[in-house]
């Protein structure tokens, strides 16, 4: 008991916790996005499609449904774990372009970008370290190599 104690302390409690850890940042920001930012983007795109921000000079709404796209569609997707890293790239675009480009890069004060770039944190570590084997990803390449 003492030895896996010890082994959980210094991070060494084996591939089922890491995985458990990526299962649950995955569901966890994902369904954040999706509940929080995305669907309600998605409630009034009527009403905002013309004034969204359009940082990277595409227009308003083409600048909505590309965060649309990135914050319901990848959303689900991340925490489905299918496609994860492909689904990943344009959350961590859209949270590039509103921290660095909305929200000017700052972490305090008003307006500051502190959510954008704590989800971009986290889309970043799950990029690097995958989505783990509680996702469709792994089950589909477990089927593919038999």
């Amino acid at each position: 008991m003492m030895k896996s104690y010890a082994q959980w302390i210094a991070g060494s409690g084996g591939e089922c916790l890491k995985d458990v850890g990526l299962l649950v940042l995955r569901v966890w920001l994902g369904l954040s996005m999706l509940l929080l930012h995305g669907w309600g983007k998605v409630a009034s795109h009527a009403e905002n499609s013309g004034g969204f921000p359009d940082p990277l000079g595409v227009g308003n709404a083409m600048s909505l449904n590309l965060v649309i796209f990135s914050e319901v569609f990848c959303a689900v997707l991340l925490v489905a774990g299918l496609a994860a890293r492909f689904a990943l790239v344009p959350l961590i675009v859209t949270m590039a372009v509103a921290f660095f480009l909305i929200h000017g890069g700052r972490l305090v004060g008003d307006g500051n970008g502190e959510m954008a770039f704590l989800y971009l944190a986290g889309f970043v570590a799950l990029l690097i370290a995958g989505p783990g084997r509680y996702s469709f990803d792994h089950y589909i390449l477990r089927a593919f190599r038999g």
